[in-house]
């Protein structure tokens, strides 16, 4: 389903009349302020990241961690209780407010840093990167969902491209600073506050935690937008449903039951995702330790060298996929999700060759241009969702692409560390490990993502003919 007939306008409100209106967009200062915010507080979740997959090492000798257990507190102890509420807490962002929905997302998520940074044991510790998922599900849907509302639609792809700064720079500096901040701390030693014993590179994640809180005290001055949703398109309860059907509704059975009608256009996409986040993400959080044991680098050494790497990669990548997507769209309907193919090619292909380079310096340069083409594909892949899901489940369906990635790539780290544990089984080894991985998951998402071209370019074409007889008929 389209997302509005036309551009300047969209449907009444939720309980509004039955005519259309014209959309009142807020002025371009308030948009622009709300979008400010959500970039920062994007940055400040993939700087913690960043920061953590630095800490790899330390953490796994620390806590005395085999490569399986560190590579499931990478991950996996993140996403479980997202599991639970990532789409429940999507469709409160369909229902209230969202600048206090991302407001306490941001507070939780600091909140749960900080007492990560306290964790005496594993334990702890997987309690708290638990909770960490439980705080952040809320972010990306709520984010995506008011810049969709902040932006009339032309504005849309380049609100989405600014919002990589986010990303570029939280993934960037987390490296350099990462680097640093561990290379400041390292002769610290166990510090004992309170009963507690905390090793030098947790005092790291406490400061980490106490940024988050002024990124949510920036989301209340946020003016919330009115949402551009049509009556005809609104998730209703069935009349007289059980309980268990409404909890189902709440929980995204509905736009469940959206993405399989449309499964020829949505499965590909989501399949290419899921393999290419795993990958992606796992290495990603083990390319530390991966540089650490196979070229003897210390923390500061890689943070010097990649951040200037990944820094102007992702420059480029953030311009280049602006241009593919312009110049595929003079010529096919698919320009975004063939954009996101291309760049899918270019990313299997360099990630394949990182580990096997022979000096860490080149297998950086490997990582840094793989990470240029996964940027130039990102946002022509979050506007191809945002095409072609219907409005009034937008926040929803956007939660289930998003959980595609979260979860599978949540789960790359610990693919990467169970076969680096108990296939390799040397952990001098742990370049064979992320070579396995990649030859097998990133050539079948590359194959995924070509063959969802076709599909989707036929979705384009039977929205654009149906929001033609619209316009026509208003």
């Amino acid at each position: 389903m389209a997302i509005a007939p036309s551009v300047g306008q969209a449907a009444p409100e939720a309980g509004a009349g039955a005519g259309a209106q014209a959309h009142s967009w807020p002025s371009s200062p308030a948009a622009y302020y709300g979008l400010t915010v959500i970039i920062i507080a994007t940055f400040l979740s993939f700087f913690d990241a960043t920061v953590f997959g630095m800490l790899a090492q330390r953490i796994k000798v620390d806590f005395g961690l085999g490569d399986e257990a560190l590579g499931f507190l990478g991950g996996p102890a993140s996403i479980i209780f997202y599991v639970f509420v990532g789409v429940p807490l999507a469709r409160l962002v369909d229902l209230y407010p969202r600048r206090y929905i991302l407001a306490i997302s941001a507070a939780v998520t600091g909140g749960v840093t900080m007492l990560s940074g306290l964790a005496q044991n594993f334990t702890q510790f997987i309690a708290a990167r638990m909770l960490l998922g439980a705080g952040g599900a809320a972010h990306a849907p709520g984010s995506y969902s008011l810049i969709a509302d902040m932006f009339p639609p032309k504005k849309i792809p380049i609100s989405f491209a600014l919002l990589q700064f986010g990303f570029i720079g939280g993934t960037t500096l987390g490296v350099f600073f990462g680097g640093l901040m561990i290379a400041a701390t390292a002769d610290w030693g166990i510090t004992e506050v309170m009963g507690l014993r905390i090793h030098s590179w947790q005092w790291i994640l406490v400061g980490l935690g106490l940024l988050s809180f002024p990124a949510a005290l920036l989301f209340l001055f946020i003016k919330e937008p009115p949402r551009r949703v049509a009556p005809a398109d609104q998730v209703h309860v069935p009349e007289q449903a059980s309980f268990l059907r409404r909890v189902a509704t709440f929980m995204g059975f509905d736009a469940l039951k959206a993405i399989h009608a449309q499964g020829r256009v949505y499965y590909p996409l989501f399949f290419a995702l899921a393999l290419s986040a795993t990958e992606s993400q796992g290495f990603g959080f083990w390319r530390v330790p991966f540089l650490v044991r196979t070229y003897g680098m210390d923390e500061a050494q890689i943070g010097a060298v990649l951040a200037p790497m990944l820094l102007v990669a992702q420059l480029v990548g953030l311009v280049l996929g602006g241009f593919m997507v312009s110049r595929f769209g003079r010529k096919y309907k698919d320009a975004n999700v063939r954009t996101a193919a291309v760049c899918f090619t270019a990313v299997t292909i360099l990630t394949i060759g990182a580990p096997l380079m022979p000096t860490g310096e080149l297998s950086m340069a490997c990582m840094a241009i793989a990470t240029m083409f996964g940027l130039a594909g990102a946002p022509a892949q979050n506007a191809a969702v945002q095409r072609v899901a219907a409005q009034s489940m937008r926040g929803q369906i956007t939660a289930f692409y998003l959980f595609m990635f979260t979860f599978f790539g949540a789960m790359g780290s610990l693919v990467i560390g169970t076969v680096a544990q108990r296939i390799v089984g040397d952990e001098t080894q742990l370049w064979r490990a992320i070579f396995y991985t990649a030859i097998v998951l990133l050539p079948l998402a590359t194959i995924s993502m070509w063959r969802a071209c076709k599909p989707y370019r036929e979705e384009i074409e039977r929205l654009e003919a149906a929001e033609a007889a619209a316009a026509k008929n208003s």
